[in-house]
């Protein structure tokens, strides 16, 4: 039999596409590891009810953002969202507009560790997880979003509701690659009162902090409030819940929010700030001053604005002398 050899420049390129070939699948998957602990293998994992909505041509998206925001109880369409994320002139969405567009629709849009366990981990706590994948190759790509909605480890199964399939299902291992691919991105979209099952304490606080730049105080509130029933003694938690109720009005609430940080951390300036500005609106200047001093004393980067506090409540007592 002839064997025909290709030409020299042909032939390199063969061995360079089958030599990535081999580099990729050489590098160990997070899937073989998992398999290795005892405790992986459970039952199968399956939300039926997260909805679906078949993806456009390139258009995957604003699908895969409205599959998650309409389970977290957000009524939208895909071409709803299309505005806000798609954009024509990349054939697709770009991440920093799905988190944005998941922030306008009152939801915590909240990026998961890039680990294959926290994704099953949060599957397994009832929320659809949406990814990026590569379809393509690392140096042919083909983005795509897709929502993963289930797994079954015992027959190697990942589920998603992906392009015009309601239950797309595929390997693990394929699954994975397409997703490693897209640097393991992936996030969940939940209403302010319920927490990721992986969420961090950290990391979330600053998810929620995005809704307060667009002033949703009372997702933020609920989101802040939340957090502390898992991290009961976070300071930022209880700073953040004290400053969404003082944008709402609850001169009160605040109070006792900034009074509790105060308590259980003498030394953070910005609380005895916060605490003399609402004792302040509240009339109750002397307890104001007393707090206000206690800022300036402990000083800080922020000084001169405790500088300014102080001053503001010096002079309503003049006034109040006066009159």
């Amino acid at each position: 039999m002839l064997t025909i050899q290709p030409p020299g420049a042909l032939r390199a390129a063969c061995w360079l596409i089958a030599a990535l070939l081999v580099t990729g699948c050489g590098v160990p998957l997070q899937i073989d590891h998992l398999r290795k602990s005892p405790d992986v293998i459970g039952p199968p994992v399956e939300l039926t009810a997260v909805p679906f909505f078949p993806q456009e041509d390139f258009q995957c998206g604003p699908a895969a953002l409205a599959t998650v925001l309409n389970w977290s109880g957000v009524s939208v369409t895909p071409e709803a969202l299309a505005p806000q994320v798609y954009l024509p002139e990349r054939q697709g969405s770009l991440q920093v507009e799905l988190l944005a567009a998941t922030r306008r629709a009152g939801r915590i849009p909240y990026l998961i560790q890039p680990r294959l366990e926290t994704l099953l981990a949060e599957v397994r706590a009832g929320n659809p997880v949406l990814v990026l994948q590569n379809l393509g190759l690392s140096w042919y790509t083909k983005w795509h979003y897709a929502v993963v909605v289930g797994f079954d480890l015992s027959q190697d199964l990942v589920i998603l509701r992906s392009g015009r399939e309601r239950r797309h299902v595929v390997p693990f291992k394929l699954f994975e690659r397409t997703w490693r691919r897209g640097d393991y991105w992936a996030m969940v979209a939940l209403p302010s009162d319920r927490l990721p099952a992986s969420a961090e304490e950290i990391p979330y606080l600053r998810a929620v902090a995005g809704l307060e730049r667009l002033q949703r105080w009372q997702e933020v509130k609920t989101a802040y409030a939340s957090a502390l029933v898992r991290w009961p003694d976070s300071a930022a938690a209880r700073m953040g819940l004290g400053n969404s109720l003082y944008a709402i009005k609850d001169l009160s609430g605040a109070e006792q929010a900034y009074r509790q940080v105060t308590l259980a951390n003498p030394a953070l300036a910005p609380a005895f700030n916060n605490l003399a500005q609402v004792l302040a609106e509240q009339g109750r200047l002397q307890e104001a001053e007393q707090a206000a001093r206690r800022a300036v004393s402990l000083g800080g980067p922020l000084l001169a604005s405790y500088e300014e506090t102080l001053q503001h409540i010096l002079v309503l007592q003049s006034r109040e002398k006066q009159n």
